[in-house]
């Protein structure tokens, strides 16, 4: 009889079976993805161990199931359940719809390339200056000296000379009180170092101290002692400070992000000061150029902040057709309404002085232009978030990319469009408390020009955002999905991959 060893039992299985003896045969199914497996196995007779046959359950395509059988003298089984392999980040869209993309892109950028030649001004066309707002020469000057006087002994009842100055005061007041007499030296410009008097009275909303930095006007028609007055105070310095603020907050948050988009930010204001607004003052059509502008600005603005790839190219797409749409609803709204753009003194001051710009066109391209800057938002954030949905999901296709995406976009529009009116109604507030004091009815005051204009502007623009959200993730949506092989363990079983892990599979508890 044959003597074995003595061999202390091994610990018991989890379902309280002893582990296999000597002679016994255990089927294995393994799992080289992480998951879970098990196996068992039964002896048949006690004979000398023989090796399993190959019992692997190999999962090599890392999103599906895998499954396999062991058979040894005994039986085994085993399955294998588990997500091996990781694929990294999505692939790049295929070269054909870059292709497609660039050649929708290219000959609008060689449009938009062409009209900017075509229309380039040189410059602001010269002028004589009437003297009137904002229309006249200003120089840089210092309050030297303030003197407080009667402001009967100065004959003050009618207000200051030259004086928009220091904020105002009605011909009709009374002389009684006190006022201040100012001092004020010339700083810049052929009188420099020139003083004049300016006469503040005790009730301006303005007054003026002692060492204030002011802009003084200078009218060369008036009397030698009326030519300068105090048209302002210079915001120079708290001006520079806060744009600084800004600036270092976009870059510490954004980092080279943020300074790309200083960087566009300056070449978006370089297009308007030296393309938009001298290509309107030399008489081309202020829809076109503002047509042309925007764009450019949005090609530089988004490539430069955003990077030169097709997500970039595909909220380009959708800002371009959504400021299409408003181009069209604005020109059929401003003419339909039938207005004219001249509403207020500045409008009224352009129209004198440049009696061939169109104004109701010049209205149309602020609408273009205001838009422009909340689309930009709007349009990368849903082309971003259809881009991060598929690298999550990459088996999901255009539609679920869409379903899911629009949910965003929703929250999105209701924001946006909240935020587009109370900004509209900030910058009209004066007006709309001039008609509360009048006790105007509603219709009475959406009916009056001033007004009308800021409806239009604003359901123009809204309509074009609200629009932009779908139009852009359904293009973000087929663009991303198209030409893009699912993998096909996970296909073929209808089951979402989850993200690999390393390691080992883990035993599934029972």
């Amino acid at each position: 009889m044959d003597q074995h060893p003595y061999q202390p039992p091994g610990p018991r299985r989890h379902d309280g079976s002893e582990p296999p003896s000597q002679g016994q045969n255990q089927g294995q199914g393994q799992n080289q993805g992480q998951g879970h497996r098990h196996g068992h196995g039964h002896a048949q007779a006690p004979a000398p161990a023989q090796p399993p046959v190959s019992a692997l359950a190999h999962d090599h395509g890392g999103h599906g199931h895998g499954t396999g059988h062991g058979h040894g003298s005994g039986h085994g089984h085993g399955s294998g359940h588990g997500h091996g392999h990781s694929h990294g980040p999505a692939a790049p869209v295929s070269r054909h719809l870059r292709k497609v993309i660039a050649a929708i892109l290219v000959p609008f950028t060689a449009a938009v390339v062409a009209g900017l030649v075509v229309l380039w001004p040189g410059g602001a066309p010269s002028h004589k200056h009437s003297g009137v707002g904002f229309d006249r020469q200003t120089q840089q000057a210092t309050v030297t000296r303030l003197v407080e006087v009667s402001c009967a002994s100065v004959n003050a009842g009618g207000g200051a000379p030259g004086g928009d100055a220091a904020g105002g005061a009605s011909a009709g007041q009374p002389s009684g009180g006190t006022c201040k007499r100012a001092t004020v030296r010339v700083d810049t410009g052929k009188d420099k170092g020139r003083t004049f008097t300016e006469i503040v009275q005790p009730d301006q909303p303005r007054q003026l101290h002692q060492g204030e930095q002011v802009v003084a006007a200078y009218e060369p028609t008036a009397p030698k002692d009326l030519q300068y007055s105090v048209a302002d105070v210079n915001r120079k310095f708290p001006m520079a400070l806060l744009a600084g603020i800004f600036a270092l907050a976009v870059v510490v948050v954004g980092r080279l992000r943020g300074v790309m988009a200083l960087v566009a930010l300056a070449v978006s204001f370089l297009v308007l000061n030296q393309f938009i607004l001298p290509a309107i003052l030399q008489g081309s059509n202020p829809l076109l150029v503002a047509v042309i502008g925007s764009s450019a600005i949005m090609l530089i603005a988004l490539y430069m902040c955003h990077g030169l790839s097709a997500r970039t190219s595909v909220a380009v797409l959708g800002t371009l057709i959504s400021l299409t749409l408003i181009g069209l609803l604005g020109s059929v709204f401003i003419g339909w309404a039938a207005l004219t753009g001249n509403t207020d003194d500045s409008t009224g001051l352009i129209h004198g002085l440049y009696p061939k710009i169109d104004m109701s066109g010049l209205l149309l391209a602020g609408v273009i232009i205001g838009s422009l800057g909340v689309l930009d938002d709007v349009t990368v954030t849903q082309t971003s978030a259809v881009w991060e949905l598929h690298e999550a999901n990459p088996t999901m296709g255009p539609r679920g990319l869409y379903r899911a995406a629009i949910r965003i976009g929703r929250d999105h529009i209701a924001s946006v469009v909240n935020t587009l009116v109370l900004a509209y109604a900030g910058a009209a507030l004066p007006l709309l408390l001039l008609f509360s004091i009048a006790q105007s009815s509603v219709g009475t005051v959406a009916n009056s020009e001033l007004v009308a204009e800021e409806i239009v502007r604003t359901l123009v623009g809204s309509i074009g955002l609200v629009a932009s959200v779908p139009v852009t993730t359904a293009l973000a949506a087929l663009v991303v999905a198209a030409d893009r092989s699912a993998p096909g363990a996970g296909a073929s079983t209808g089951t979402q991959p989850l993200p690999a892990r390393g390691g080992r599979g883990r035993r599934r508890k029972r």
